[in-house]
């Protein structure tokens, strides 16, 4: 006919014809479809038009018979070319295996968790950041600090701060662990290396003078500083290492001694015995004796030096002097133990404060310099003849209650040159050891009892007398 388009379909006006072999969209009705379908070909999850001419359905449905009988994936419609039937049967047989999302994993000894610790005695004390460096080292400074910013980190549920002390018993609350950008294998722990000869080793062992399970005291020599610093390779924290003996770690300073003072030195073996005898010297229940030979004899025999100390302006805080304005107060106890003429004395110092040179302050500011103090005495501070020029101050005694109960009570034997010193001068050494105030007996003696009973009847005689009188004048 014409006027008539050729290849045009008899579809309705508005609506694409299908094209050839192809089933319209979701618009089929039952029996019928736009288009002819292609013989033996199925379009996925669609039916065909009437029942019966689906002739692909039936292989479609063999394969997955023939495949474990499980029903085929039916994906969501989409318009398009069809695929085979037997062709889609065989991928849709294979099973989907889908990755699962990676998990995250904790590196050893780190947990994803919040995380709770008691605390420990061997911690009571010590500050928040001294724990976290001690148990959870992987955690730094400012990822503390952040943790407390935000209110992530508690004690006992209540905020707190790096600086904190802790307490046994309480609760620490820790966040999860941060997942660090590229975790690495962290090498092992190594192992602890003791840097020092076999002579430094038996040098600082022979000093020891009392060990337990929590304490060592020592009996440093003079000239051995305490601690390292400018010019000062040789000291006892160095020596250390060869007093580990079999502990896990290495004893830890409680207290120091001047470089040429010698005497009882106290080291803890343990934190918690570090943390017990650092609040026993700031309570003031350590007790220290100290022996000193000093120039001239003083005036009272036991009396208590108080006099504030403060850095001297000029030595950069190398030398103390007494400063009433802005001192710290400081009080020395002392007693003379026994004395050459005028010329020199046997003293008993014990220090109630611990301030800086405290004990060669207050006696150079008495007007009784240490003999051998050069740096406090200046040149009137040295004795002639047979007497050494080394400093004669030695911590002779100390004793502090112990962690586990009861008490380190500890003496420290004379230095050679001090020793010999005293011998020159004719000082009885039995003399030396002095009771303690709380150590004296106070007891009253049998003497005592009858001199109070004398007293007493002396007041009762003295009382009735007055009695008498006051009758007589009342008459």
């Amino acid at each position: 006919m014409k006027g008539r388009p050729p290849g045009k379909s008899d579809a309705p006006r508005g609506r694409k014809p299908a094209a050839p072999g192809k089933a319209a969209a979701g618009k089929a009705a039952p029996g019928k479809a736009f288009g002819k379908p292609a013989a033996g070909k199925l379009a996925p999850g669609k039916p065909s038009g009437a029942p019966g001419r689906a002739r692909g359905g039936a292989k479609a449905a063999t394969a997955r018979k023939g495949e474990g009988g499980k029903p085929a994936f039916k994906p969501p419609f989409k318009s398009g070319p069809k695929k085979p039937a037997a062709k889609l049967a065989v991928a849709k047989a294979a099973p989907v295996v889908q990755a699962a999302a990676p998990k995250p994993s904790a590196a050893k000894g780190v947990s994803l968790d919040v995380r709770q610790y008691r605390v420990q005695p061997d911690d009571d004390g010590i500050r928040l950041d001294r724990w976290f460096q001690r148990h959870l080292p992987d955690v730094g400074f400012n990822i503390v600090s952040r943790w407390s910013r935000t209110g992530q980190l508690r004690i006992d549920g209540a905020r707190a701060a790096p600086g904190d002390r802790i307490a046994e018993g309480q609760m620490i609350r820790v966040p999860p662990a941060e997942a660090k950008a590229a975790p690495s294998e962290r090498p092992a722990k190594r192992a602890m290396v003791i840097d020092l000869t076999p002579d430094e080793i038996a040098y600082v062992q022979e000093m020891v003078i009392h060990r337990d399970a929590q304490a060592i005291v020592i009996n440093k020599p003079p000239g051995l500083a305490t601690q390292g610093g400018t010019k000062t390779d040789e000291h006892v924290d160095k020596l250390l290492d060869g007093l580990i003996f079999n502990a896990e770690s290495r004893p830890k300073l409680v207290h120091r001694l001047d470089k040429d003072t010698s005497g009882a030195l106290l080291l803890a073996r343990s934190s918690r015995a570090a943390a017990h005898f650092a609040k026993a010297f700031s309570s003031r229940t350590a007790r220290k004796v100290y022996w000193a030979l000093v120039i001239g004899v003083p005036a009272i025999a036991d009396g208590m030096i108080e006099l504030p100390l403060a850095k001297q302006p000029g030595t950069g805080g190398e030398k103390m002097h007494v400063d009433e304005a802005e001192g710290l107060p400081a009080r020395t106890r002392y007693r003379v133990i026994e004395r050459a003429g005028n010329r020199a004395a046997w003293v008993e110092l014990q220090p109630y404060t611990g301030r800086t040179h405290q004990l060669r302050v207050h006696l150079a500011a008495i007007g009784h310099p240490i003999v051998g103090d050069g740096k406090y005495g200046g040149k009137d501070s040295f004795l002639t003849g047979t007497i050494s020029r080394k400093m004669h101050l030695h911590a002779r005694r100390i004793r502090v209650d112990h962690p586990d109960g009861g008490r380190v009570d500890v003496m420290a034997d004379l230095p050679a040159h001090f020793a010999s010193s005293l011998a020159d001068l004719g000082f009885d050494l039995s003399l030396g050891d002095m009771p303690l105030d709380d150590e004296i007996d106070r007891s009253p003696t049998r003497e005592d009892e009858k001199k109070f009973a004398r007293q007493h009847a002396k007041q009762v005689r003295k009382d009735r007398k007055g009695e008498r009188r006051s009758r007589g004048g009342g008459e």
